[in-house]
């Protein structure tokens, strides 16, 4: 099983996360790459770090939204969500070729995460844009998500993830940030989902129904407070429960 996180989200002085705590703890680090969050200096510092403690590097595309964190659902016109992926895969890939490191998948973020689970034509400009890059880069994201099957159309080696720390709904959907709940910070009840999601294939929705799902990766929010705790925990109740932790990629 795969443990990954959004890392390099800090801006200028301005620090988001513990990158330093969470590296260790993860096998997969999916780095902003400048557009709805992180900078070149914080780009290079954090694939140069991942390449230290062999963690696999992977392009987190977001909308052009600092603002917003990139949690906004913005509305682009195909050829500019095309350029704005293909803008943040080659200022990351440049970067981490720079350290020595190397972009082995990619991971949209927020707003644009939430809206190609099911918007097909924003998917497809996201897929024709990695495409365009690197036809054979993989690509990680929602089960049953527009994005996985247009990248699996278009032949990329296609990766689900789950959440642990992420309440679902009933229909396999996460439960909106906006809404109570919606994140969870108790680290008995992440522990327990991950090891659930790892070994069992299940994680239990917010009306208690139990939805399948078979994850490649699970992912833990690097900028949630305390996320250092919660990915030590959920990694030392893994180990425990014998999951192998390697990268997918």
């Amino acid at each position: 099983m795969d443990l990954n996180a959004g890392l390099g989200e800090s801006y200028g002085s301005w620090t988001k996360g513990d990158d330093a705590a969470m590296l260790p703890l993860i096998t997969s680090a999916s780095v902003a790459c400048g557009l709805h969050a992180g900078d070149p200096v914080t780009m290079l510092d954090t694939c140069r770090a991942a390449l230290d403690l062999d963690v696999t590097v992977g392009a987190h595309l977001g909308y052009p939204d600092l603002a917003g964190f990139g949690l906004r659902a913005l509305e682009m016109t195909f050829d500019d969500l095309f350029g704005a992926v293909l803008y943040q895969l080659g200022a990351l890939d440049g970067v981490a070729h720079a350290v020595g490191a190397s972009v082995d998948y990619v991971k949209v973020h927020g707003g644009l995460y939430d809206r190609t689970v099911r918007d097909a034509e924003q998917a497809s400009a996201v897929i024709a844009a990695v495409q365009a890059y690197d036809p054979g880069l993989p690509v990680l994201g929602f089960a049953g998500s527009a994005l996985l099957e247009i990248a699996r159309e278009a032949g990329h080696p296609v990766f689900q993830e789950a959440f642990a720390d992420r309440a679902y709904l009933p229909d396999g959907t996460l439960l909106p940030r906006s809404q109570d709940g919606a994140v969870l910070f108790d680290a008995a009840a992440v522990t327990e989902r991950a090891v659930r999601l790892a070994v069992k294939g299940e994680v239990e929705a917010v009306d208690g129904s139990v939805l399948r799902i078979r994850p490649d990766s699970l992912c833990l929010h690097g900028d949630t407070p305390g996320s250092a705790r919660l990915a030590g925990a959920v990694r030392a109740a893994l180990e425990a429960a014998g999951v192998e932790l390697e990268p997918f990629a």
